[in-house]
């Protein structure tokens, strides 16, 4: 039996149908999509949607496929990520855009969501495949093949790219796009490219394409002999370490991880994105480690013997550019799910799901301990730490407060269970190094990619994916400018976030990185031209932020002191509105020093002083970089 509908019909059906299942938990693997209309998708997806939901509604029987407007294409990806990673990478949302600008508009969160390994659909719309038009209106012309479309930026940044040209290439595409969508070694952006008349074109297809499907994301176990061969160099180690990344979360593995460390002392670090997998109080917590880690942890980085990596890419913020781990007899062990992660640093490569392969270990281990001196030296390094944290969380800077006092307030006010939702800017490091999250689903830094814009967005699919939880999306200025369009969508949509807009009138993170470097701050405040100078050094800018937000629907609260900060996000949270709390900081505040260190080049010849001081300092940094070999 067959069944005649069109290209964008069918794909609307086919993933109404789509479920996936781990652990016995059963669910819609895409259960709604993201969408901006135009000339591209308004006949194909578009109409492919409304018939879906009015059939629905009419209780005919169709699956219905819910549409969330979006303000923007970038930003609806964003959301479709925080969505995806908020639910452990075991439903991802569909994201359609219009041809030319609306689908190139979403490349770059095609890329944040691939360098994540964050699962999201991308149905961006294409030229005309029989080319009887062209060239249509936003099409590129490239001389060397009629082929080539905008869409093909896709293929670099996505896991899976295609372009379905004829309606009988939509099938194995489509479940080709679910494979590699459940796959948690390999996931990441799915692009599937559908020219405008492709979508519009009706094919008979089998009724079998349309049945319920299941897609079972598997939990791999060790290998028995990469079983033993990991726990040989852990029972050799006198000075371990576990650093532990987004793997431990995404496979909710915190349980796995709490058994395992307390089973062996081994005390626990983590990365941006497997903060929270120990409660920050717990006796082996030793706090985020790197470049934007804290001290705790980067001591027993610098001496640790054996290094189990749980879940971790090892970025150059983990391991502070490879100058982290400095025992020179230092040995890995990496526990992951994808094996190209698993070899990094030269290390023993167990390739497996983390929760399955703690377990593993845990038992393979059995009668192994570090020494009590180990953990009583690190409960009082912590110790002292903690004093330094409550100090910068309690400041007193004048005449404008801390940022680390924005934090502070906020991360003392907040339930075990509410979101914090941050990425860009001086922020994610301030919050990895001093922040308490206590649940593995409380802290939510995108810092793979680090893009400015995308917290309100991703706060949007946070809510979405959690409604039961407060979301506090925190972004400084300099990324709102960038993306604040979503709030409209919060707004319509009835879905309420806490937003804590920090303005400090500039890009201070760069900033400070600017000054760190010898290029004193060029470029890095929002400032009238100075014209007595001819740079962007003048007065500060009559921008009012919380003006815009206000005409953006949104509730406003200002906030002009930092004593007035706890009674506006008591009042936020109670509220059932988007609210946005404004405050401005000084970007200059001090904050508590990581110890460690970050990798940007310096200028190797320069007439600035400042820059040739910055020089010698990075030289000196960059003597301490090692290969793992």
């Amino acid at each position: 039996m067959t069944v005649r509908l069109t290209v964008a019909q069918a794909t609307v059906r086919f993933l109404a149908a789509q479920y996936s299942e781990r652990d016995g938990v059963r669910q819609r693997l895409i259960p709604a999509c993201f969408g901006i209309f135009g000339h591209g998708n308004v006949a194909g997806v578009a109409q492919a949607l409304l018939q879906a939901a009015l059939s629905n509604q009419a209780g005919t029987g169709e699956a219905d496929l819910p549409y969330y407007l979006a303000r923007n294409e970038q930003a609806m990806v964003h959301a479709s990520v925080g969505f995806a990673r908020m639910r452990n990478r075991l439903q991802a949302l569909a994201c359609t855009a219009s041809i030319g600008p609306g689908s190139t508009n979403m490349v770059t969160g095609a890329a944040l969501a691939t360098i994540n390994r964050i699962p999201v659909l991308l149905l961006p719309s294409d030229f005309f495949a029989t080319r009887v038009a062209n060239p249509v209106l936003q099409e590129l012309e490239d001389p060397r093949s009629h082929e080539v479309s905008v869409n093909d930026v896709f293929r670099p940044v996505s896991r899976y790219w295609d372009r379905i040209s004829r309606p009988e290439q939509l099938p194995s595409a489509l479940l080709a796009a679910m494979r590699v969508l459940t796959d948690p070694a390999e996931t990441g952006a799915v692009t599937l490219a559908l020219p405008q008349d492709v979508q519009a074109q009706a094919h008979d297809w089998p009724e079998e394409l349309f049945t319920e499907r299941t897609w079972f994301v598997p939990r791999p176990v060790p290998e028995p002999a990469a079983l033993d061969r990991a726990v040989a160099v852990l029972r050799s180690a006198a000075r371990p370490l576990i650093v532990a990344g987004g793997g431990v979360i995404y496979s909710e593995a915190s349980q796995a991880l709490l058994a395992f460390a307390e089973a062996t002392g081994i005390p626990v670090t983590d990365t941006q994105a497997g903060k929270g997998a120990l409660a920050w109080d717990h006796p082996l917590a030793a706090g985020g480690v790197g470049s934007t880690g804290s001290p705790v942890g980067n001591a027993l980085a610098r001496e640790a013997d054996v290094v189990l990596g749980i879940g971790t890419r090892y970025s150059d913020f983990t391991t502070a550019s490879r100058t982290a781990f400095q025992n020179p007899d230092v040995r890995f062990v990496n526990l992951n799910v994808a094996a190209f992660d698993a070899g990094k640093h030269a290390g023993t490569s167990l390739v497996a799901d983390a929760r399955a392969g703690l377990e593993a270990l845990t038992s393979a281990l059995a009668g192994y301990h570090t020494p009590e001196a180990y953990t009583a030296a690190l409960a009082e390094h912590d110790a002292r730490w903690q004093q330094v944290v409550d100090h910068a969380y309690h400041l007193g800077h004048q005449p404008l407060p801390a940022q680390t006092e924005v934090l502070g307030t906020l991360n003392e006010l907040m339930d075990d269970r509410d979101v914090v939702v941050q990425a860009a800017g001086s922020m994610p490091g301030d919050l990895q190094m001093l922040w308490r999250a206590r649940d593995p689903k409380s802290y939510h830094v995108e810092y793979g990619y680090s893009c400015m814009g995308y917290e309100i967005a991703g706060g949007l699919g946070i809510k979405l994916a959690a409604p039961d939880r407060e979301v506090f999306v925190l972004v400084g200025d300099g990324s709102y400018l960038m993306m604040a369009t979503e709030i409209v969508t919060a707004v319509s949509e009835g879905i309420k976030l806490n937003i804590v807009l920090v303005q400090n009138q500039g890009f201070g993170s760069i900033g400070s990185l600017s000054e760190s470097l010898g290029s004193q701050r060029f470029g890095t405040a929002y400032r009238y031209r100075n014209p007595a100078t001819g740079l962007l050094d003048g007065d500060v800018l009559p921008v009012d932020l919380a003006a815009n937000a206000a005409s953006l629907g949104a509730d406003v609260l200002r906030v002009k002191a930092a004593g007035e900060l706890g009674d506006a996000l008591r009042q936020s949270r109670a509220s059932d509105r988007t609210t946005v709390v404004y405050i401005e900081t000084d970007p200059l505040a001090p904050v508590p020093d990581s110890e460690s260190w970050w990798d940007v080049p310096v200028s190797e010849v320069a007439t600035l002083e400042s820059t040739r001081k910055a020089r010698a300092a990075y030289e000196a940094a960059k003597a301490r970089q090692r290969l793992y070999l």
